[in-house]
Parts: structure tokens; C-alpha cells; sequence
């Protein structure tokens, strides 16, 4: 029997929270403002969705836009705000402006997460090397993920680098960004078994909330599949 695939869904809030834990999500990515790609929710807003669902919360780090650490001392205390409200999982990921990983920054953070458990996000997809960004972070403590789509453009220019990486290391390779369900059976085949979604979870966009159906709909193929 195939391993149950993860999908993990992109929560705004508590409604978009509770749509897509009845739809079927393992996990939540919590974010706020969307048009910056995603920043650090407030705790108030973590507080009240870890109180309406009871799947993994993943909550973001990334307090501007871009792949900049910005100052890792405002990261540092808000990554302790979160922890101390309850906060056990955690999302971030910076660069240098040359498009190599910014250790320092990113052990600044970690050594405040206790251990935790935490996924480097997209900014993989926009460093100069994947392969060097990936050994330069091994033996991260907590780093159990890598969300990326293969490329800076998405999952349909990225699909190819996404198969060959497949089974290549140690962390899970997170699916996201501009994901569909097309590309799903080929990423299964490849033994890919974890899944983000964000605009695809909302039939409106992300004008619109979650949709618990599409979410549903989702959960049917990957474990069709």
C-alpha cells in the first residue's frame, strides 16, 4: 500500500483553517498578506486558529517581502513570540543578495525553535544553486522539508528538476507553487508524497476563502493516486 500523501493548504485565518481541515488537509502553512507572497501571521490570529483545528500548523517566518532576512534580531523575537504562544512548526528561508543561503540568519532562528520542526521554503527556487543551498543547511536542526516547485516560474517549468530530485535527500520534497492536479500522477510515480496549495484550494481565488470541496477534491487524487 502506498503511502497517504501530505497536502498541506495555505490558511489566512480561522475560517480558511476549518475548510480545509474538513476537506482533508494534514497540515496548515499560516501566512498573512498575500500579495507580499506570504508573511508572519500576528500570534493573535495563530492562537485562534490552533484553537478551531487540531492537524499540524506550520507558521511562517518572513516579515517583508522578498528572500531578505531584513533584521534578524525582529525575527528572532517574533519566532519567540510564536513558540511562547504555542507555536511547534515553523516555515522560513532567506537569501544573501548574491543568491546563496544566509546561514547566519537562518541559525539566528533556528537556535530559538527549540528543535522544532520547519520547512525551507520557496526561496530555493531563487538561489543560485539548489545543491548548494541544500548541503550548506544539512544537519539544520528541525529542517525536515524543502517546499519548491523546481523553478522560480512554478511546477509546470520546474516539473523536470523536481523528478530528479526525487528520493535524492534526507528532507521531504514539498510540492508548491503553481501546483494542479495534472502534475499530480507523475509526481506520485516519482515517489513525491507531499503537496502545498494555496490559490488551488479556493474556487474564487485568493480573493475568496478556502473551499473545504476543493480541498476535498484534492485529497481524493492523492489518494487515488
Amino acid at each position: 500500500m502506498s503511502k497517504r500523501a501530505v497536502l498541506e493548504v495555505i490558511a489566512l485565518d480561522t475560517a480558511d483553517a476549518v475548510a480545509a481541515q474538513a476537506g482533508g488537509a494534514d497540515r496548515l502553512e499560516l501566512v498573512t498578506d498575500m500579495a507580499a507572497d506570504g508573511l508572519t501571521p500576528s500570534v493573535d490570529t495563530f492562537r485562534a486558529i490552533r484553537a478551531a483545528v487540531d492537524i499540524d500548523l506550520r507558521v511562517m517566518l518572513r516579515l517583508a517581502g522578498g528572500f531578505a532576512a531584513g533584521d534578524p534580531r525582529r525575527l528572532v523575537d517574533t519566532a519567540g513570540e510564536l513558540r511562547a504562544a504555542g507555536a511547534d512548526q515553523f516555515v522560513l528561508g532567506f537569501l544573501e543578495a548574491h543568491g546563496g543561503v544566509d546561514l547566519a540568519a537562518v541559525e539566528r532562528v533556528v537556535a530559538v525553535l527549540d528543535g522544532c520542526p520547519w520547512t525551507f521554503h520557496r526561496a530555493i527556487d531563487h538561489c543560485a544553486d539548489r545543491d548548494a543551498l541544500r548541503k550548506a543547511l544539512d544537519g539544520s536542526p528541525g529542517l525536515d522539508a524543502f517546499l519548491t516547485a523546481g523553478s522560480a516560474s512554478g511546477v509546470d517549468a520546474g516539473l523536470p528538476t523536481l523528478l530528479a530530485e526525487a528520493g535524492r535527500y534526507e528532507q521531504q520534497i514539498l510540492v508548491g507553487g503553481g501546483l494542479r492536479l495534472d502534475h499530480v500522477p507523475a509526481l506520485r510515480a516519482a515517489g513525491i508524497d507531499a503537496f502545498h496549495i494555496g490559490g488551488a484550494a479556493r474556487s474564487g481565488g485568493w480573493e475568496g476563502p478556502v473551499s473545504e470541496g476543493a480541498v476535498r477534491e484534492w485529497r481524493r487524487v492523492l489518494d487515488a493516486g
